[in-house]
């Protein structure tokens, strides 16, 4: 491997994580450094909760990732008012399609050593089943969704370009797809990813490795839930941004996204962890102010966002 070093940058690729951190040259197209994003919007009783709490803190809310517990659970009723509200106050969305493999009837998944084996898809008629899910969505005017699935992003980029799924629809690749280095990043982007979430605990140089090798924005975790970590970097926020934009923050705070996310949990314990998010962010953004004034914060409702239309 004595052209290893030359190869890699041949194919685009640093040869090692950017330890001297070099600002990111990308922004978005309106010229923002980052944006604010919001997980875990589970019912339209939450997406009214946020826009109030949004209002109240002053947070700019760009994008929210929706019915993590998954789209299944909600009526086309419910899913049609979601779409709509989040048209009127320009939000983008972004669906989490059910059935997953968390829900799905394999049990190797909840075992210590078969955790490991993936987010994957079990079987073509689950493929089928999270299309319809998407297709739900889609007929509701939603225009985003998640995907945890390597196979399963190509698949719709295939069904984009084929016309079954309208050309406006985009798709943000999970951190449940546990990408984690620039190489991993390329595969997103070039299996047709808009949006990209690596995994929640790299550090500065890596999350600067992989912005040097994709175009897209990275999405980065703030704060976590406990079971994956429960950490918060707050303070690192505006050096994320300086290096890694265009990027999206992601509040996500809470015991474990089993807890949060179950879709029979009462109204006001989804009300009550939006707050929190909402608050979290405010102070993330009080923090960037301080320590970078120059980093800008793009304006809501851009006309790149995926809003519900």
């Amino acid at each position: 491997m004595q052209n290893l070093e030359q190869v890699l940058e041949e194919l685009g690729l640093p040869t090692q994580d950017n330890l001297h951190l070099p600002s990111s040259e990308l922004r978005f197209p309106d010229g923002g450094h980052y944006r604010i994003e919001i997980s875990g919007v589970e019912r339209v009783s939450a997406l009214e909760t946020l826009i109030r709490e949004a209002e109240k803190q002053q947070v700019p809310v760009h994008r929210i990732i929706a019915t993590v517990g998954g789209a299944t659970y909600l009526t086309q009723s419910e899913l049609n008012d979601f779409a709509q509200i989040a048209k009127e106050q320009r939000i983008e969305v972004v669906m989490t399609p059910g059935p997953r493999r968390a829900w799905d009837n394999g049990r190797q998944m909840l075992t210590d050593e078969g955790l490991v084996s993936g987010m994957r898809m079990r079987g073509m008629t689950g493929v089928r089943h999270w299309l319809k899910d998407i297709d739900r969505c889609i007929q509701a005017g939603i225009r985003g969704f998640l995907v945890a699935d390597e196979g399963l992003l190509w698949l719709v980029t295939q069904l984009k370009q084929k016309g079954v799924i309208p050309a406006d629809v985009i798709f943000k690749l999970s951190v449940f797809a546990g990408q984690a280095n620039p190489a991993g990043a390329k595969v997103a982007q070039s299996l047709g990813a808009n949006t990209f979430n690596p995994l929640a605990d790299l550090d500065l140089p890596m999350l600067s490795a992989i912005r040097s090798s994709i175009d897209i924005p990275m999405d980065v975790y703030l704060c976590l839930v406990n079971s994956m970590g429960g950490f918060v970097r707050f303070y690192e926020a505006a050096e994320i941004a300086r290096i890694a934009a265009p990027c999206y923050f992601k509040i996500e705070p809470g015991p474990s996204e089993a807890q949060i996310y179950a879709p029979w949990n009462p109204p006001e314990y989804h009300d009550n962890m939006i707050k929190e998010r909402v608050r979290n962010a405010a102070v993330a953004l009080e923090l960037i102010q301080q320590e970078n004034p120059e980093l800008r914060c793009s304006p809501t409702g851009g006309p790149d966002l995926a809003i519900p239309v």
